[in-house]
């Protein structure tokens, strides 16, 4: 008898919860499988501090391998779930499809970050909510305190070192008190010209700070960030964000170049395509965690709506203390589904809360005291050394020296503002450049994620790297040396034609349409000389000329394989571009001639940056600095000397036929 299938999908708290404790309880008696993102559990309660600068990312990313034995992880993002034929379709992170059969599935896939209907907010606000995010605060702050510390303008200094915070929950106070401590340190160091000094705001419709928690510990984080200079302002939101800053629900206008949005969280749009029965964007469960009429489905985290036993008519919260014990409860009940030990109900007891609000500040109720100042703090770390799953003793150590050395306030330009844009279908993992999103497709469960540039960028990035672009795209269109226009990495080129039609309007002459690379206009400076001169492309019928059509050596007849080389091949100028030999040299390898018209052959990219993998050899003169060494015969004496880039006379070739005015 075949051992049952059980997948898991997510790996945070619920998922990974759910998944060690099956490994632990089917002792080898099932198939258990873990679809996610990311091969790591992330700590979420911890990332504040990674942005910070107080740990380093890799202590709160617990390995799923190293700590999941017998559980076989498949990196993927699912993006279909088949309920009647028990499958889960998946997307790999390299673009690969996969399909997942099942006999037991758990739906742990997590939250999103929530978004609001607010003009300029997707465009120039960054969520916190994975590991990227959190590593693009720590640069992006860095650099921002940086060139405010290097300005002489005070109206540039100040927006440069003001940061907008929306959302005054856990995430959003944490985040607050832990940036003020780290730009403090960064300009006791080197202080700013203009003397001023960095401005945090928190911001929030709640009439005061972290409204989920106790009263006394809310009026205790209040009073540590207003210590710190933090602007707190209760009852007010943001009305619209642009590039420059925001403007408030108070009319006040804020100059800024960093808003952060905390504002919470919503439950991924995975579940909405089941078309089961939901609440609030979250999957209806029994008390049981099982789907209703649905035996082999369970989902447990935030995805899921599990009545609360202890009050009844209301569901647990969205948080990750309930989320981790939703897995171990859910991992017993998929077993007991299976014939093994017996079902279990979810019952909860609050346990208190936690904030770490930096250094030995913090505000705490463990079961129900209230705690705040040096006690609170040891308290809080304590806990969470308890509940990390790993990296204990690596999290410890990074805590002793920040208390004892000081920070390194260094940028390291590993995730650009485009690559983690706030509507984002997966938050933990960064866009990667040259692809579309890998993720849920639209009509899957999850929104359409745009392919085309943001609009957000940071002011201190380079132009070739702005939202939504790629890695290595050129500056913007109609700029010297730019990439084709409408043709993005991995895209489909500009026309349907290979390398993409270039873009009009630049220097060098408007290459002709439909060319590979473009054929630059005739008689102009650097462009394809006259026919029937030297350097330029031989007269038909003449000898060292373009032979006839349909002749032995001549161009294929159109229709045949390698297409048709006087319409669709490559300009009989020696050269594809305007540019001088060296320039095009150094702009990258030449586009393969004659655009091949076989099946399965892909289009080479024509211009800066077509990098293909085996670039054509060279033929005719050699391509080093210096002359040629064989200039060729002379011209004769009616025609014009050839140009500074041309080689005089036909090219000559190899391989037994006729040269087509292609070097």
């Amino acid at each position: 008898m075949s051992r049952p299938r059980i997948v898991i999908v997510g790996a945070g708290f619920a998922g990974y919860r759910t998944a060690r404790t099956l490994s632990r309880l089917t002792r080898h008696q099932a198939d258990i499988t873990l679809l996610n993102p990311t091969d790591y559990f992330l700590y979420l309660p911890l990332l504040p501090q990674v942005a910070a600068g107080i740990l380093e990312p890799r202590r709160v990313s617990v390995s799923l391998s190293g700590t999941l034995p017998h559980v076989r992880l498949v990196l993927g993002e699912a993006d279909g779930i088949d309920l009647d034929g028990r499958t889960v379709h998946y997307t790999g992170p390299e673009g690969e499809e996969g399909t997942l059969p099942y006999d037991r599935l758990v739906l742990a896939a997590g939250s999103v970050n929530k978004l609001l209907p607010i003009p300029g907010v997707a465009e120039h606000a960054h969520g916190f909510r994975g590991l990227p995010e959190a590593l693009y605060l720590r640069d992006h702050v860095t650099r921002q305190v940086e060139l405010a510390a290097a300005a002489d303008d005070r109206a540039e200094c100040a927006a440069r070192c003001t940061f907008v915070v929306v959302g005054a929950g856990y995430t959003g106070t944490e985040v607050a008190a832990h940036g003020a401590m780290y730009t403090d340190a960064q300009v006791r160091k080197h202080p700013m010209r203009t003397g001023m000094r960095p401005r945090w705001m928190l911001l929030d419709v709640a009439p005061r700070v972290m409204p989920e928690m106790d009263e006394r510990l809310s009026r205790t984080a209040e009073r540590v960030l207003r210590q710190r200079g933090v602007d707190v302002r209760m009852g007010t939101f943001v009305k619209e964000a642009t590039h420059d800053g925001v403007v408030l629900t108070d009319g006040t206008s804020v100059d800024t170049r960093t808003l952060v949005w905390c504002v919470g969280v919503r439950p991924d749009p995975l579940v909405e395509s089941l078309g089961l029965p939901m609440e609030r964007g979250r999957l209806l469960v029994d008390p049981h965690l099982q789907v209703p009429g649905r035996p082999e489905l369970f989902a447990c985290g935030d995805v899921a709506a599990v009545p609360d036993l202890n009050q009844p008519g209301q569901y647990t919260p969205m948080t990750a203390q309930h989320a981790w014990r939703h897995g171990k409860v859910c991992a017993h009940n998929v077993v007991a589904s299976l014939g093994r030990g017996q079902r279990r109900a979810y019952r909860h007891r609050d346990l208190g809360f936690v904030v770490d609000l930096g250094g030995a500040k913090a505000a705490a109720n463990p079961l129900g005291v209230p705690m705040s100042g040096p006690a609170a703090g040891a308290v809080t770390r304590g806990y969470h050394l308890a509940a990390m799953p790993g990296n204990r003793v690596r999290v410890a150590a990074d805590w002793l020296l920040d208390a004892v050395l000081p920070r390194q306030a260094v940028q390291l330009g590993l995730v650009r503002s485009w690559s983690v844009p706030l509507e984002s279908s997966s938050p933990e993992v960064a866009r990667v450049p040259g692809r579309p999103e890998a993720g849920r497709r639209e009509g899957a469960g999850r929104p359409a994620t745009p392919t085309t540039p943001d609009r957000q960028r940071s002011d201190t990035e380079p132009e070739g790297e702005q939202a939504g672009g790629t890695a290595n795209d050129a500056e913007a269109k109609n700029q010297p040396d730019s990439e084709p226009a409408r043709s993005r990495p991995g895209g489909e080129p500009a026309g349907n034609q290979p390398g993409g039609e270039p873009a009009k309007a630049r220097p060098g002459s408007e290459p002709a349409k439909a060319q590979p690379g473009g054929q630059p206009a005739k008689n102009q400076p650097g462009s394809e000389p006259a026919k029937a001169q030297p350097g330029g492309e031989p007269a038909k019928n003449q000898p060292g000329s373009e032979p006839a059509k349909a002749q032995p050596g001549g161009e294929p007849a159109k229709n045949q394989p390698h297409g048709d080389r006087a319409k669709k091949g490559p300009s009989g100028s020696p050269r594809a571009s305007g540019k001088p030999r060296r320039a095009v040299e150094a702009a990258g390898p030449r586009p393969a001639r004659g655009g091949s018209g076989r099946p399965g052959k892909a289009p080479r990219a024509s211009g800066a940056g077509s990098a293909g993998k085996h670039p054509a050899a060279p033929s005719g003169p050699s391509r080093s600095a210096g002359p040629p060494t064989d200039p060729g015969p002379e011209p004769p004496a009616n025609q014009p000397p050839p140009g500074p880039d041309i080689a005089p006379g036909p090219v000559k070739r190899t391989d037994g036929r006729a040269a087509e005015g292609d070097s």
